[in-house]
């Protein structure tokens, strides 16, 4: 299903619809190499600030990856990761177990939530067997 809103920029309507075909997260810079590469002009700085409206009108949402960078995706591939803080793996959690604190949330504070993150940190197992107990 393709999102395209009204009011958004050029770069921003191929920007979501480029971010709405992946399956998993991905940086600007990598999102900016994979436009470029489909012959589409555009600056990285351009790629920054329409992701940074696209997440101001609830269509993106951001997570930081354990190496600091901003990994970007639509907001409804609503996903949980646990995330190895020795190789970065991220590994998607299926079940949102906060969905219902969300919803009252909402209707007890009248607050419009676009999207929630959950992240665990911790090792996976293969970096368990490397670290000394």
């Amino acid at each position: 299903m393709s999102i395209v809103k009204t009011g958004l920029t050029r770069h921003q309507q191929s920007i979501l619809k480029f971010l709405e075909k992946l399956d998993s997260p991905i940086s600007a810079q990598n999102l900016y190499v994979q436009l470029r590469s489909t012959n589409q002009r555009i600056g990285l700085a351009t790629v920054y600030r329409a992701l940074e409206v696209l997440k101001l009108r609830g269509l993106v949402q951001s997570r930081t990856a354990t190496n600091g960078e901003s990994l970007y995706a639509t907001v409804h591939q609503h996903q949980h990761y646990l995330t190895c803080m020795q190789c970065g793996q991220s590994i998607a959690v299926d079940s949102c177990p906060i969905r219902e604190l969300e919803t009252q949330l909402c209707q007890s504070l009248s607050f419009k939530v676009y999207y929630h993150t959950l992240e665990f940190f911790g090792l996976c197992a293969p970096c368990q067997l490397e670290v000394p107990q």
